[in-house]
């Protein structure tokens, strides 16, 4: 429960939620996935799927900004990803949800973000998997999961989250 910040999220057993955000090459550590130079909000919490490791990592990350322009622009998605943009209701709170995805240097992202504003509150909740493809190693490493099934796994995650009253 973050009762500075308004919300919970039930915490699946043998997870344990941490208040950062750990980076890699293309998921830093920004309050949400794709936040543009100087945007303004806080990294809240963050869980990552049993089984992540060096080669992929899958997580769910919650970050929240009160930033008057971060609130104002909270559900647009970044320039380049607007295709593909949907609503989504999750326990009757209204997100809008966008899928993104990059590449480079051996490393990959897939992010489905989820955004809403609540209270004055821009909040930006990404479920992320993220890492180094297995083949560049010799010999090619294994993957924990497939990227498919840890969205999944991380979305049903989210089905957890609620504002506080």
């Amino acid at each position: 429960m973050d009762s500075e910040y308004g919300f919970r999220i039930a915490v699946p057993a043998g997870v344990k939620p941490r208040p950062d955000f750990s980076g890699s090459y293309l998921a830093g550590q920004d309050w949400k996935a794709y936040a543009e130079p100087g945007s303004q909000g806080v990294p809240r919490l963050a869980m990552s799927l049993p089984g992540s490791n060096r080669i992929t990592t899958a997580e769910l990350r919650i970050g929240v900004s009160d930033a008057a322009a971060e609130v104002r622009r909270c559900t647009t998605p970044p320039r380049g990803m607007q295709n593909g943009v949907r609503r989504a209701r999750i326990n009757g709170i209204d997100f809008t949800q966008f899928r993104a995805q990059d590449a480079a240097m051996s490393h990959y992202m897939v992010v489905d973000a989820y955004r809403t504003v609540h209270a004055g509150r821009c909040y930006a909740v990404d479920l992320m998997v993220y890492g180094v493809n297995p083949q560049v190693y010799s010999p090619p490493a294994a993957e924990p999961f497939p990227r498919d099934e840890a969205l999944r796994r991380l979305r049903a995650w989210l089905d957890g989250f609620a504002f506080l009253p």
